[in-house]
């Protein structure tokens, strides 16, 4: 049996990235504190989200990786020996920028990175105006503790990342967010949205046989052009077995850090039980990459 703690930090942030950084690093060591060895971050996690605008200065933001926010991680991860996954608005080159995730492992050193893939253009999410799509495919981070499939946010609503990084042999699915309501939303439109967001999720737990974790950002953030209501992210940062099983689930408007206890023996088991990979039809399946079929 092979049990890992997992920390999950859901964090409400300000304008300040020196604040914010410096609460994520009294949480990682809050969590890692109570014995969590892999510590999940949100969404693009030192600064506020600013993609509700599109505005150039934005882009001053960006840091080249390896750079100072990788610096700064790798110490934390190497001081607490624990796997770290953190969301940072990378500068690849003057005017090419990607939403990417680096993980560092026990000793601190970069274990690999993930370039978000699938780039949201919606109300408040204008996230095509600082992002180009991913380049490094959905391959999984070897790190000391096993196989990570990590994607970012809007990634988490498409089957075939969760199903290509299991094939590539990833153990568990990791999703740092960003996401939350319009404050026009009604109760009911806001309900659906969750439920939509999370069933997804544990979706993919099921169809591949592996835990997801999913960790999403708190807290009501402004619109700074002031032609909405801003976004209230709705948390509900959760982990699900492979099963689909909700093991822990945060508060919707609550600062929180869970700690979590994994099974990664389970999958074994699941996948005996429900060989869904044994009995997929791969030689039905090209159309898939067509964009549609008319």
């Amino acid at each position: 049996m092979r049990k890992i703690k997992i920390g999950l930090v859901q964090q409400a942030n300000t304008e300040s990235i020196g604040q914010n950084m410096q609460k994520l690093s009294e949480n990682i060591a809050d969590v890692a504190g109570q014995g969590a060895r892999l510590i999940v971050l949100q969404e693009l996690q030192n600064s506020l989200y600013f993609c509700q605008t599109e505005n150039t200065q934005m882009f001053d933001l960006a840091e080249p990786i390896p750079g100072p926010s990788t610096e700064f991680y790798g110490v934390l991860a190497a001081k607490h020996q624990i796997v770290l996954v953190t969301s940072l608005f990378e500068r690849r080159a003057p005017g090419l920028y990607h939403n990417t995730a680096v993980v560092f492992d026990t000793d601190g050193h970069i274990a690999g990175k993930y370039r978000k893939m699938h780039i949201p253009d919606d109300p408040a999410y204008y996230e095509k105006f600082y992002f180009t799509p991913g380049d490094l495919g959905f391959q999984p981070i070897e790190t000391s503790i096993g196989k990570l499939g990590v994607q970012v946010c809007w990634d988490q609503w498409y089957p075939e990342g969760a199903r290509l990084m299991t094939l590539r042999g990833a153990e568990i699915l990791i999703y740092p967010t960003a996401i939350g309501w319009e404050s026009t939303d009604t109760k009911e439109e806001q309900s659906r949205q969750l439920e939509a967001w999370i069933v997804s999720q544990r979706g993919h737990a099921v169809a591949n046989g592996i835990p997801v974790v999913s960790v999403n950002r708190v807290g009501h953030e402004a619109d700074p052009s002031g032609q909405t209501n801003g976004i209230q992210f709705w948390g509900n940062s959760f982990v699900a077995g492979p099963q689909g099983e909700i093991l822990a689930q945060a508060d919707n408007y609550l600062e929180q850090n869970m700690i979590v206890e994994v099974d990664m023996t389970r999958s074994e088991n699941v996948r005996r039980w429900w060989p869904f990979l044994r009995d997929r039809r791969i030689d039905a399946f090209a159309d898939l990459t067509r964009r549609y079929m008319d």
